[in-house]
This record gives C-alpha cells, structure tokens and sequence, in this order.
C-alpha cells in the first residue's frame, strides 16, 4: 500500500508511528523493527499500513547495504522499486546530522564537495570512507554475497544513495568513524527550522551503473520537479565549435587588442576559434580593497564590486589608434566576428554580478538594493577544503542583490550584452548563494529564485539557450536547473600546479557520471603548449563536450589542435559525457599506484575508449598521508570492446560481435574477437585512444566497420550515415560524413571501385590488416561515399 506523503507532511513531529515498504521480488525490502513516530499521527493515519524494520537492516537484492538502522528512520516507497530514506527527530531546527545505519565491506564510490565550488571522487569500502558533503554514493554488491575479486562479475548490481532537496532544506551524506552513515540536511537559515524530513535520500539499485543514475535522476525529476535531466534541455551551439577562452592567456588583462591578436594566431594555423568566452577583465569594478600604486594583496579582487553593467574603459573605445579597439564594445564584436568568423562570443560574469557583488551606492547599480553580506559556510564545506576566494568574501562580504530585484537585474545586464552582440554568457560564482541564506528562506528558496531568474532572463535576451554553468557543483544549483545544460565539472584547470592535471582529467570523467544526467559537463580550457597538453586533448576528445584552449597569443601546439579541431572549425564530440568504465569505477585512477583510468563514450557508428595513466603525476585534496609517492615505470590494463557501453546499440542488425579497433597513437588496425581482451601498457601522463567499431555483416559476405577520419582523436565522430544498398551486380555502402583528412576503415574485402561526391576516387587497401584509407581532400565539409563490392 502507498503511503500518502501528502499527509504525514502536514503534521507536526513527535515520536511513534510506522511504514510499510512492501518487497518486491529481488528487491529492496527493510527488515523487521518497528519506527516510532509521534503520537499525534496515530489518529490521523489509521489506515496507514504497519511498518517494521526486522533487525534493523535495510536489505537491498538480498544484500544489506545497511545494518543497525535507527528507529526514527522513516521510509518513503518510490517508483520503479526505489526508496526514500528520512528520519524525524524530537526537536526542530535548521540543521540536523541523522545516522542512517552501518556501512561496510561495499566497494563504494563517493563524489563529494572538497571544496564549496567543486567534487571530486573519493573510492573506499566502508561508511568511515564517506567524507562530509557526498553528494552520489554508489556501492557495487554481488547478488550472492561472494564480494571476492574472483566473483562472478554478471551477478554484479549497484545500489545508488542519492541525498536530494526536500522542500526548503538540501542534503548530503557523510560517514563516521563507527563506519556509520548519515545524512545532514539543513536549511542555511536558522529561522527555517523542521523536525522531520521524509524525502531525503534516494536509494535504488540496479545492474547497470549509468541507467542507474540515468533512471534514479528521472525518478527525482517526476518527484521533485525542480530540475530537468539533460536529455530534455535544449543545447547551445556553441559545443560543436572550436573555442578560446581569454583566462588563461591573459587573466584580469584582456582586452581588444589581445583578444584580436589570439583570434588572428589560431585562425592562421588552420584551427580558427569559432567560440570566444571573454573571461574576467572586462567588466566596469570598484575595489575598495585594493589601492592604485599600493602593492597588490593576494586575493583582494574577490572584494571587487560591479558599479556598472557596462564595459570597462578597456574595451569603451578609448585608444582609438590601438589595434583591435574600435568605437565601442558592440563595434570591436561585431569586428571580430566578421573578421575572424567567430559565431559566438560569451562573457563572463559572476552570478551576482562580481565577486563581491553588485555595489550598493554606485549611480548605475544603487537600484539593485544589494545589501552587504558576510558569508556563512556550512559545517560540512570546512570540514573540507578551504578556498581562497571563498575566505576572501567572507572577509570582504558579497554585496547581495535584493532577491525582488534580480530579475530586474539580469534582464538589464544581459539586454545590454545582447544589444552588444554578445550571444550568451558564463555565470559563475554559483554556489555562493548557500552561504547568503540567512533572512530570505534558506539556501534552496535563495538558490531556486536566483536560478529562476537567470534562466528566464537567458531565455528571453539570448538565442540557443547560451549559458555556461560553472562554480556550481552543489545539489542547491544542480537540482535548480531547468533550463541551463553545460556546467562545469570540476575544479579549474591549472596549468601550473604539477599536481592537478591528472586528477583533474579524473575527477571530469567520476564527476559525469552524476552531472552529466542533468547537464552537459564542462571540462573547462587548457593550453595546448604544455607538458600535459597531449593528455588534457585527448580526455576532451572523447568527453561529449565543448572544447576550447586558453593558449597565449601566438604559443599554439597546431598539430595537436588539428587532431581535435575540423578546418572550419567544428570539432567532432562524442553523443554522451566521457564517464570511467566500469571496471575503473571503484579504483583510484590517481593515488593507488596500479590502476589505469579507462574512459568510454559513443557516436553514431562506433565507440571511443580512451586510457590513461594518471599515477604518479597527481594527489587528492585531503588525502596526502593515504596516497601513493611512486608507481612502477609502466602500468598495465587490459582493453576490450566491453568497456564501451551500449555499443550493441550502436552496431543495430546483423552485427557479429568481433570489433575492429584503432588505435590513434600507432595507427593500426586490428580485429578483435567478440569478448576478446588486449593490453595496455603506459608510462605515466601517457594516454591513448581507441576507436572501437562493430564489424558488420552486409550482401556478398562483406564485413565492414567504419573508422572515420583516422588522424582526428574522436575518428568515428566524422561518421555521420551508412546504407547498405544493391545497385546492379554491385553491393553499395553508403557512407556520409564530415571532415576532410584520411578517412579509415575496416572491410573484409577490397572494393572494386569508390565514388567520393559522385567522383571516381583512388583507394589503398592492405590485404594484412583489412584497412582501408583514402583522401578526403581540403575543403570538403560534408561528403558523401560510395564503396561498391
């Protein structure tokens, strides 16, 4: 029987009461103790079923993920044999800590918060391995309780703990030292208080850990309704175009002058930025914090105040004989569009105009009534990472817009954007707002309005819903989007701490596996010329995502943009976020010293399987005293077509199971047989990539799998159709694409002839490895292919 939730809502707490969950075949069913709730609920749920928790186990497909369950847990039945956990308590108030039960001996995988912006993936096996502020905990369980690595790996399942919103009030997870699981769930205003929380933690389980997800975020979705998961979101075109992003190259210095000179360097190398984001630096600021002539101190331009929505006196027109500035802002963009064909220019901006906010007393920003604020981190957050642009706010304080005037606001500033020619922004910032809730509702009611209005305004002054999410890796943001579909998915590229650039490789490819259900993630620039360059290029390759460098002017590695980026500038991105296969999910890719990070993703055609090998080159935040100082000269992991998920899919009909697979990095071409396996070996910040294509069967025995264009990283990705047809005495393969370059593939037999755009085109074909090859030549953005048999 349901349990009508409605109901107990509306009911003061206090203890003793009891749901029933019913089984469900293999399902997930609470073991014998009866929950106590208040008396006042007796009378109006009578007909409620009795509930018991039987020795207090929580017993999921006969396992028991938690054990020594707490009698004021409550249990919520869901859809699709899923479950919510909650518990009450005897007082109210704005945050409470709930044990939840024991976990233990679980391979688990926790991505959490290590600082307020940013998760990354901690790997363990029991709850003291959970940190505080876990927002996806996913366990890998054997069907038979048999959890030795010889374990038959088909009787593997998944039990996912996803801790949600619930009304005014967020949730996450943390474990103890008693290998204890709870959940804390607060407001972040203490004038919003509750004693019972019912929909809290999400828990469902499942044989497939990316459906899982996929299933468990719709199932939130219909429930809560105060997001929507990716697949219903309409998505920029500004993530199918080669991209530059001015930070990097010039941090606060930007301006015309630079920007015109970084279009003109990557336009002629062959790899034109069709996609600009001018980052931090054009904005019109007050900082009272920092003197003109005065030493700068580290940090101040976090206590910098928007006085203005307009430009700065940099990008106003005011050196009219420098090159690159024009009359005005709308004049230098409408310039470097038409002369560098760039599609779309984004700004940045933070989510409350800057750092510091929007300036109270300003002429042009008074009308905002921001009021000034001293942040106030969650318990959770400083048991963490500390961040430096966060303690600099807290000292400066954050000059809040009134809440009633933020839809004014972001209409204003991005009206004034639009009417410049700019096409869409960068918002971050984002998680700010957790730490502003005191007086207006909480975290998630400030959230929620800030959201609401930045999407209507996005959606109504800008085209192709032209927004990137960043700094906002909260479950406050990330369940407050209903518009937005690109967020950034980790911590920032640094290209010149030694010690992040595998984990930030890493922590994009764990962080997918929650982010990319509800947004596209983000795995922001990077340079090109750089000791880790060939790593970060070939991670973005197969990441489903928009790609864009942030090289210095004229410091541009062209080869290996050309490996990533068509001659018109498009670039060729995988269907779905780049996420860890899964043999890699409960390893740690970074720190343990043996495990190589596998990533997979799919296009229409083929799969791609990239493998890296981040040991030795990288820590984890909060984890320095547990991780590994050396690792041996090569690691070794095996490969197979099985690391590419729903590849059966991808092949349709009369698909063999045997694979032809690429490799980028020795261009070979070899036939792998149905669950056949081969091994890698790489030294460390080395990678490679695989193109993985099902070998078909067509008329006249033919067996063929396309590569695609063999020099491009994401080779498949130029291969857009194939049709099989009978023309005469002759077999026809059809094949459309885009790209110019080497295209590539596997075919059983030599064809008697090609047809490129309807033009007889030369062929080479080596009878020892079935490869094909032939030219498409410069200058063909689409093109069409005919192989007769």
């Amino acid at each position: 029987m349901a349990i009508i939730c409605s109901t107990v809502n509306s009911l003061h707490l206090e203890p003793s009461f009891a749901f029933f969950l019913p089984s469900k075949s293999n399902g997930i069913a609470l073991n014998s103790r009866r929950l106590r709730f208040p008396e006042t609920w007796k009378h109006s749920m009578s007909q409620a079923n009795k509930s018991f928790i039987q020795n207090g186990v929580l017993r999921i497909n006969g396992r028991e993920p938690l054990s020594s369950v707490p009698e004021n847990v409550v249990v919520t039945p869901s859809s699709n044999g899923s479950l919510f956990l909650g518990a009450v308590s005897q007082e109210a108030s704005s945050r409470h800590i709930f044990k939840l039960g024991v976990v233990k001996d679980f391979p688990l995988l926790s991505l959490f918060r290590f600082k307020i912006w940013w998760m990354i993936p901690r790997i363990g096996h029991s709850g003291s391995d959970i940190p505080a502020e876990t927002q996806l905990l996913l366990l890998e369980a054997k069907a038979n309780g048999d959890e030795s690595p010889k374990a038959d790996k088909a009787l593997r399942f998944y039990i996912l703990f996803l801790p949600v919103l619930d009304g005014q009030f967020r949730s996450s997870l943390q474990g103890n030292s008693s290998n204890e699981l709870e959940f804390c769930i607060e407001s972040g205003d203490p004038f919003v208080k509750s004693s019972k929380f019912l929909e809290v933690v999400l828990v469902n389980y499942g044989e497939d850990p990316y459906h899982l997800v996929k299933e468990s975020i719709k199932i939130l979705h219909e429930k809560k309704g105060t997001f929507l998961p990716c697949e219903n979101k309409q998505m920029p075109g500004m993530l199918d175009w080669f991209g530059w992003c001015t930070w990097d190259a010039f941090y606060h210095d930007v301006s015309p002058q630079g920007i015109t000179k970084g279009l003109r360097s990557l336009s002629e190398g062959g790899t034109p930025a069709k996609f600009l984001i001018i980052d931090d630096g054009w904005q019109d600021v007050a900082n009272e914090f920092q003197k003109e002539g005065e030493p700068i101190v580290e940090g101040c331009y976090f206590g910098g105040r928007l006085v203005s929505i307009r430009e700065n006196s940099k990008f106003r027109g005011d050196n009219p004989t420098s090159e690159g500035t024009t009359n005005g802002f709308k004049d230098f963009i409408t310039a470097i569009k038409e002369t560098f064909g760039v599609k779309y220019v984004y700004v940045w901006h933070a989510l409350m105009g800057y750092w510091g906010g929007v300036h109270p007393n300003a002429p042009e920003t008074k009308k905002y009534n921001s009021k000034l604020l001293y942040p106030e981190q969650s318990p959770g957050n400083l048991a963490n990472s500390r961040d430096l642009s966060m303690d600099c706010m807290e000292k400066y304080g954050v000059a809040m817009i009134d809440p009633n005037k933020v839809d004014e606001f972001y209409d204003d500033l991005h009206a004034y954007l639009a009417s410049q020619n700019i096409d869409g922004v960068k918002v971050d910032v984002q998680n700010i707002l957790e730490t502003l809730g005191t007086g207006y509702g909480g975290r998630v009611s400030l959230t929620h309005r800030f959201q609401e209005a930045l999407e209507k305004s996005i959606s109504k002054n800008f085209q192709d819903n032209s927004i990137i999410c960043c700094m906002g890796q909260s479950t406050d943001s990330i369940y407050s989007s209903k518009a937005g579909a690109v967020t950034r998915a980790s911590d920032d590229y640094m290209p010149r701490n030694l010690t992040s650039q595998t984990r930030h490789v890493a922590a994009v490819a764990f962080n997918s596996i929650f982010l990319g259900e509800i947004l596209v993630p983000d795995w922001d620039m990077f340079y090109s010329v750089h000791y880790a360059a060939e790593f970060h290029a070939k991670a973005r390759a197969l990441g489903g995502c928009g790609i864009y460098v942030s090289d210095k002017v004229n410091e541009h590695d062209f080869d290996l943009l050309k490996k990533l980026v068509l001659p018109d500038g498009s670039i060729l991105r995988a269907n779905y976020p780049g996420r860890p296969t899964r043999d890699c999910l409960f390893s740690d890719p970074v720190t343990d010293g043996k495990s190589l990070l596998k990533i997979w993703n799919l296009n229409k055609f083929t799969g791609i399987l990239g493998v890296f090998n981040c040991q030795g080159a990288g820590t984890w935040p909060g984890l320095s005293g547990n991780q590994s100082n050396s690792c041996p000269e090569f690691i070794t992991g095996q490969v197979s077509a099985n690391d590419i998920e729903y590849l059966d899919k991808v092949a349709g009909n009369n698909w063999i199971g045997d694979c032809a697979i690429y490799s980028f990095d020795f261009g070979s071409l070899s036939r792998l047989p149905k669950n056949g396996t081969f091994g890698v070996s790489l030294k460390v910040l080395q990678c490679e990539v695989f193109t993985i294509s099902p070998i078909k069967v067509y008329d006249k025995n033919v067996e063929f799998a396309p590569i695609g264009l063999i020099q491009m990283y994401n080779s498949g990705g130029a291969v857009e159709d194939i049709d099989p047809s009978n023309k005469n005495s002759d077999m026809v393969l059809h094949i459309e694409g885009r790209g110019s370059g080497i295209f590539g593939a596997y075919s059983s037999r030599q064809p008697k002839s090609c047809m490129l755009n309807s033009r007889q085109e030369e062929f080479k074909f080596s009878i020892a490895d079935s490869f094909l090859t032939l030219n498409i030549p410069t200058g063909a953005h689409s093109w069409e292919l005919d192989l007769f048999f």
